[in-house]
């Protein structure tokens, strides 16, 4: 690890099976320091006292371990805890969108307003149509509470709570004239983001990832979860006849839901130019062929690659590419 000086901030990205973080500095993207340290378990409405003390101590481990040199923070909450929604809307004041927001959000947020947090942004305005797209987000109000006392706790500087697939675009869109789908297979969770020139345009979350596929293998193959999980790493979709079979069930699920949007948008001729795939969950062989049918292209994400660094750590950094993409793009958010 390295050491930073001014102007920097972490990025720290809290999924359902680990903490990740990186220490950026604004002024020329400098990796100053990163981190990854497993969860005992991930943060819900039910989350016990005991478990919130336990992520606020490992928390506060991670951050002295990389021997982080800032405590100010940007934050991204799991895809499973917020409700998101690009909304269609015709073109109007802020005064008339903060109203209109308000009435929106009954049909997309399936909890009462006291128990939420609503924030909205514009995404795009076509004046062709006078109509515009607006991002909206809903986070339980007891979720925010327990993160932001998590990280007081912790002794950090929380400034921004931001949704994982805006740090995803922020990573990893290269080429804003294009349109991208980013597939972020996660532990337990997958997340679809459906990107047009550099702009969110639709969010989806299945309950299912990663550790879905090892337990569909240590199932079908009578293995323990680890030698299930190190089967997968080694073969993924490519050798053995026994693989394809245990995991089909998850990736066609995965895959008929991409499908489903990609027809949609096709309907509205929106063509996709790229697949990117990223999360711990994405590191099987076979997977980018898997996808193929679906995209020109498919790739998997380079989170490092808008990144300054020592070229000696560079094959360290490489090997956990694939699990950072959220942390280095909530670091990367002060450089807007």
């Amino acid at each position: 690890m390295w050491f930073g000086k001014e102007k920097s901030i972490l990025g720290i990205d809290i999924g359902t099976q680990a903490i990740k973080m990186v220490q950026l500095r604004s002024e020329d993207y400098l990796l100053e320091t990163y981190g990854i340290v497993d969860l005992i378990e991930p943060i819900t409405n039910q989350t016990k006292p005991e478990v919130i003390s336990q992520t606020i101590d490992l928390l506060r481990t991670l951050t002295e371990k990389a021997h982080a040199t800032t405590k100010r923070c940007a934050l991204s909450l799991p895809n499973s805890a917020v409700f998101t929604s690009v909304i269609d809307m015709p073109k109007m004041t802020d005064a008339e969108l903060e109203q209109s927001m308000k009435f929106e959000a009954k049909k997309y947020v399936p909890l009462p307003f006291e128990e939420v947090s609503l924030s909205w942004s514009l995404i795009s305005e076509d004046p062709n149509t006078n109509t515009m797209k607006v991002l909206l987000i809903a986070v339980p109000k007891q979720i925010r509470d327990t993160y932001i006392h998590i990280f007081e706790k912790a002794g950090l500087e929380l400034e921004v709570i931001e949704i994982e697939a805006l740090a995803l675009i922020r990573t990893l869109v290269q080429d804003k004239s294009k349109n991208d789908v980013i597939i972020d297979i996660g532990a337990k969770v997958t997340g679809i983001n459906f990107v047009k020139q550099g702009l969110l345009q639709l969010t989806r979350n299945l309950n299912l990832g990663g550790d879905t596929i090892t337990e569909k293998i240590a199932q079908t193959l009578n293995l323990a979860p680890a030698r299930a999980e190190q089967f997968k790493r080694d073969f993924g979709l490519n050798s053995t006849e026994f693989l394809p079979e245990a995991v089909k069930p998850v990736l066609t699920t995965i895959r008929s839901e991409i499908k489903q949007v990609l027809d949609i948008y096709k309907s509205h001729q929106v063509q996709i130019d790229r697949i990117v795939l990223v999360g711990g969950g994405a590191q099987m062989p076979g997977l980018q062929e898997y996808f193929a049918e679906l995209a020109p292209e498919v790739i998997y994400g380079n989170s490092i690659s808008k990144l300054s660094y020592p070229k000696e750590v560079e094959p360290v950094l490489k090997r956990f590419s694939m699990q950072l993409p959220v942390a280095v793009g909530l670091a990367l958010r002060q450089t807007e």
